[in-house]
């Protein structure tokens, strides 16, 4: 097939690294030129790469070569962790960090009386010099004394094991968003993207030690998850009332602003 030829082609320009990422592929008529085909036939190969993610079409400016997405597979480390595992220079940006009182979802989500003195972080994750996540974290402030200060540089994670709650469990929720005003702007991507919410509870034991919300961006990042068989829901013994594995009813309303 004709289209077929073409979607070849502009597959080797980016595979062999002739078209990186970011780069605006050849036109449509120069396509048609090389190839003798019809703008339909260009179209049909151009709109079989937009479809497996590694073209994307930009209103008003072209096609041009999509960003690598990161695998995102669900596991129980930091950010940093998981960025230097796929050889990336993690780093943040803080926009806030300091003791608060805790509203009532989070401190339910902590299991923490309504107003308990929380950490709360609210950072901008890097990878590469490019924004890739917006979060926000909560932690009980009577578990790790002085979180805030230079001696826990080495992240959230490294100073609840430092102080005897290494995060051993953890549940998730995920949930498609609209990223919006200021969160856009501080992604680095357009009013309305698309994105991904993900709200996880991390535990010690049975103490509940992190709540975080986290907008990772759609555009670099798709989500990865092992399939099994069908088995019984877990639950930890300790958990009353939570035979059916499920985490607690807490979401963010309408993502980040």
């Amino acid at each position: 097939m004709k289209y077929t030829t073409v979607r070849e082609y502009l597959l080797g320009l980016v595979e062999d690294g002739l078209a990186p990422p970011g780069s605006k592929i050849p036109s449509e008529r120069e396509l048609c030129e090389r190839f003798g085909v019809s703008r339909m036939t260009v179209r049909q190969a151009v709109d079989a790469l937009v479809v497996d993610g590694l073209l994307e079409r930009v209103q008003g400016r072209g096609t041009f070569v999509a960003q690598p997405k990161v695998d995102m597979q669900l596991r129980l480390t930091s950010f940093d962790e998981e960025m230097r595992r796929r050889h990336m220079e993690p780093s943040s940006r803080v926009l806030t960090a300091a003791q608060v009182a805790a509203p009532a979802e989070v401190a339910a989500a902590l299991e923490r009386p309504a107003g308990a003195g929380v950490y709360y972080l609210h950072r901008v994750r890097v990878a590469d010099g490019v924004p890739m996540a917006l979060e926000e974290n909560w932690v009980p402030a009577d578990l790790v004394p002085g979180l805030l200060d230079a001696e826990h540089a080495d992240g959230t994670f490294a100073a609840l094991a430092q102080h005897g709650y290494p995060p051993s469990w953890g549940e998730d929720v995920i949930e498609a968003v609209t990223v919006r005003d200021r969160s856009a702007a501080l992604l680095g991507v357009p009013d309305g993207a698309a994105g991904l919410l993900i709200t996880r509870r991390t535990f010690s034991a049975n103490v509940a030690v992190s709540y975080a919300r986290s907008i990772y961006r759609g555009d670099r990042y798709a989500l990865w998850a092992p399939v099994s068989p069908p088995s019984p829901a877990v639950a930890p013994p300790w958990r009353s009332g939570a035979g059916s594995g499920r985490p607690l009813p807490v979401h963010a309303k309408g993502g980040l602003s």
